[in-house]
């Protein structure tokens, strides 16, 4: 039963939003204007979103605001936490009204070069992603009339949104700054990638021999980590449980071939996103390395390469400390993304 409803939550963001109208505004920053950290590509922006400074901090606002969910009592930030690389501490998120999600909430840095959203691909856009958080019944379990009162009532919203759109606040114009500000959670000043640009110092022994065994043909990291953002952006069945409920991308494509396939998640700042895997299941970077050290458990759809690899202790340690070494501090304490 809690399938199809999220499988209905997803049909009507998609319906709601391909419904509206989607007008640019002349003065907005445009893709090439928008800075990133060297190494990064561009920042894929939609033409109908433009990014501006003001759409920006309009996002931040609400990202934060816990009076979009049903009961007022969770916000986007409730489930991404800055600290964490925006993904959550448990397992599976709880939602407004109390419900157990079904899956772990993911880290959304760097979702702007991601080509579908959420863990089985079902929005198009960032933009679906949200609002289908937003009336999910195990998320934040709202409705657009109830979004569309807080914005219409509230004196900074009434203020804010005309500045930034030029028209009355609307759940719209609510979710493209929403989409704007988490399109710009963008992380690559890790200790990896300052090695990348020239500083040999960057990285320990340990993390160079861990950094060479991850592009191995040996490992195997790589072939679906990959990347800037150390993701294929595509979907795989990795063999976590033997029998399992959470059928993944079939719900989306309802091809056979996509049961137990879920998107491959960046791993960018991975030692801050624990628990892992789409339900949470494995609960530390070890536990991790073992699963794929072992090859997994058989499971339809398996990815034939998830095999067991063979490797030491110290070499298990090494991929380790080289993973932590994708940590971007400088991203998780930027208070241009924390709390206004």
């Amino acid at each position: 039963m809690r399938w199809i409803l999220l499988a209905l939550t997803a049909a009507l963001a998609a319906g709601w939003w391909s419904c509206v109208d989607h007008p640019g505004t002349a003065s907005d920053i445009t893709v090439s204007e928008y800075p990133v950290p060297e190494g990064l590509p561009p920042i894929p922006i939609p033409q109908d979103n433009p990014i501006t400074s003001e759409k920006i901090a309009l996002g931040r606002l609400l990202f934060y605001d816990k009076r979009l969910s049903h009961d007022g009592d969770l916000s986007c930030a409730s489930c991404h936490r800055q600290s964490h690389a925006f993904a959550d501490t448990l397992a599976v998120s709880r939602g407004s009204k109390s419900e157990i999600g079904l899956r772990n909430a993911p880290a959304i840095v760097n979702i702007a070069y991601s080509g579908a959203w959420f863990w089985d691909g079902r929005a198009r856009s960032i933009e679906e992603q949200i609002l289908g958080a937003l009336i999910s019944p195990i998320e934040m379990a709202s409705d657009t009339a109830l979004i569309a009162q807080l914005l219409t009532r509230d004196e900074r919203y009434q203020q804010l949104f005309p500045q930034v759109f030029g028209t009355a606040p609307s759940v719209r114009e609510a979710i493209r700054a929403l989409a704007t500000f988490c399109r710009v959670l963008i992380s690559g000043n890790s200790r990896y990638d300052r090695y990348r640009r020239g500083d040999v110092g960057a990285l320990s022994d340990a993390e160079k021999r861990g950094m060479a065994l991850f592009f191995s043909s040996r490992a195997g990291c790589s072939g679906c980590h990959s990347g800037p953002n150390f993701t294929d952006n595509t979907f795989h069945s990795i063999g976590i449980h033997t029998h399992y409920y959470d059928r993944g991308r079939y719900y989306v494509t309802g091809n056979e071939g996509d049961i137990g396939k879920f998107r491959t998640p960046t791993l960018r700042n991975v030692a801050l996103t624990a628990p892992y895997m789409n339900d949470g299941t494995l609960a530390t970077l070890d536990e991790v390395l073992e699963h794929y050290n072992t090859g997994g458990k058989p499971f339809v759809n398996k990815d034939p390469r998830i095999r067991p690899l063979g490797l030491t202790r110290q070499e298990l340690d090494d991929l380790r400390a080289f993973l932590q070494a994708l940590t971007d501090s400088a991203f998780i304490t930027n208070p241009a993304f924390a709390q206004p």
